[in-house]
């Protein structure tokens, strides 16, 4: 009776050695600050600010995490941080796909002229529209509001880029049929294109909470009161407020980071796909 022979197990190659020893190396690198933040969250302020310093705390204490929760309302910092973030990125997933369709599908007199001056607002630095910003939303009555933080964020000329390059890349075909059977224009965006479009509305939904939860100097310019700010201005009012310290400062940090580490580990895929489906990963 004679048996089938199994297969043996190849042996890693030269360069399979090689690219898994860089992957391990570039792992390490970004693993150790958020090691090291971990750490010094845990020693007494004493301990972190002690010289020559060391990684693993000689004492274990949650006390950095308890004043954190003492001293400053971080709770409302971060359900703020919620709040605008997911208004902001519901506001520019929508704008983004209504604008790219049009762009991509409809022929209207100076549609040339408008992509491009969309376009031009990838020249320009949010930091450079600041202050006209800040002018604008003052004689609006919005300072200290979310309205304040959130519509001046939704002005989204990457993200209409990124929707109107997919959006051409979607065959004709498939809306042509559409409109045979009685469809109206308005249904197949909602039934065809936007189904269709799921990895790279995605994309732009995760890259624009990453950025909103991100920003620091648009909320902070227009919010004074603390119970409206968001984490990152939160945690630096606490750290000008006591001095630095820096068990509190590491926290405060991997507190308001622990989101973006979760949205990053379970819709990396999707942040891929989206990316690859744009047709700009090889721009």
């Amino acid at each position: 009776m004679s048996t089938a022979a199994v297969p043996r197990k190849s042996k890693w190659t030269p360069s399979q050695i090689v690219l898994t020893a860089l992957g391990v190396a570039v792992s390490a690198v970004w693993m150790t600050p958020l090691l090291w933040a971990l750490f010094t969250s845990l020693k007494s302020e004493t301990e972190a600010v002690e010289v020559p310093t060391h990684w693993v705390p000689q004492e274990w204490t949650g006390q950095a995490w308890k004043a954190l929760f003492e001293s400053g309302n971080i709770t409302n910092w971060f359900v703020n941080s919620v709040i605008v973030s997911v208004c902001v990125t519901f506001i520019v997933v929508l704008v983004s796909a209504l604008a790219g369709y049009g762009f991509a599908r409809t022929e209207f007199r100076g549609k040339n002229a408008l992509l491009g001056l969309v376009m031009a607002g990838l020249m320009v630095s949010p930091a450079v529209l600041g202050v006209p910003l800040f002018t604008t939303v003052q004689s609006m009555g919005m300072v200290d509001t979310y309205w304040g933080m959130i519509l001046p964020q939704c002005a989204p000329a990457a993200m209409v880029y990124i929707l109107y390059k997919f959006f051409q890349s979607i065959p004709h075909e498939l809306e042509e049929a559409a409109y045979i059977d009685g469809a109206g224009r308005w249904r197949v965006f909602f039934t065809i294109v936007l189904p269709l479009s799921r990895p790279s509305l995605s994309a732009v939904g995760i890259f624009t909470f990453i950025a909103s939860w991100n920003n620091f100097l648009w909320p902070y310019m227009v919010t004074n009161n603390p119970d409206l700010m968001t984490m990152p201005n939160g945690i630096a009012t606490v750290m000008n407020s006591y001095g630095i310290q820096w068990a509190q400062l590491m926290a405060g940090g991997l507190m308001a980071g622990l989101p973006l580490i979760v949205v990053f580990v379970f819709f990396q895929r999707q942040i891929v796909s989206g990316v690859a489906h744009t047709g700009l990963a090889g721009q």
